[in-house]
């Protein structure tokens, strides 16, 4: 690790504690399987359809219909994982507004129940949106060959190497993480 450090340089993982857990739960699953500037559009028109103030509501996007949701870019999918998601704010089924007050497996646990949210994305809303320190995504591809090139592997690690290499990185797998996909970007 220490020469993965040294090449790819200092740690600048940026928390985004801007709006609510719902936006960046949102955010997410907009962002799934695009590109970035495809994304940033595609989320922008959302925000624009149903935010309120800024910030998109559970009850606005229960309202919004799924061709409305369907107009501004998202796909059959997502319009669908969307309203999902809103449903379970409402019904309380996930617990939004207390999120960072579980552990990491309860975390994990509530938000999987969401169509359209499985574990990877859970641990990515706990890395980069409640800035937990000690996770590992396992399942992550980039992750998964930032392994093999760090520790000239020959073969691509299982899920279950990536979290035996990943124990000596606690309790700061996240960082160890960011460095993983760092790594790629680094001749």
């Amino acid at each position: 690790m220490g020469e993965v450090i040294a090449r790819a340089g200092s740690c600048t993982l940026d928390v985004r504690n801007e709006g609510t857990h719902f936006d960046a739960l949102i955010r997410s699953i907009v962002y799934q399987q695009l590109s970035g500037k495809a994304a940033a559009t595609i989320h922008g028109r959302v925000v624009s359809l149903i935010g309120e103030g800024g910030s998109p509501v559970p009850q606005t996007i229960l309202s919004t219909t799924h061709e409305a949701l369907r107009a501004v870019g998202l796909s059959n999918q997502k319009a669908s994982y969307v309203r999902n998601l809103a449903q379970h704010v409402i019904d309380g089924s996930l617990p939004i507004e207390s999120l960072h007050n579980l552990t990491d497996e309860e975390i994990i646990h509530a938000l999987v129940q969401v169509k359209g949210i499985g574990r990877w994305s859970a641990q990515v809303f706990m890395m980069f949106r409640l800035g937990r320190p000690d996770v590992l995504p396992e399942l992550d591809l980039g992750i998964q060959k930032g392994i093999q090139k760090a520790y000239r592997m020959r073969k691509l690690p299982t899920p279950k190497q990536v979290l035996a290499r990943g124990k000596k990185w606690a309790p700061y797998r996240t960082v160890g993480a960011w460095y993983m996909w760092r790594i790629l970007d680094v001749e």
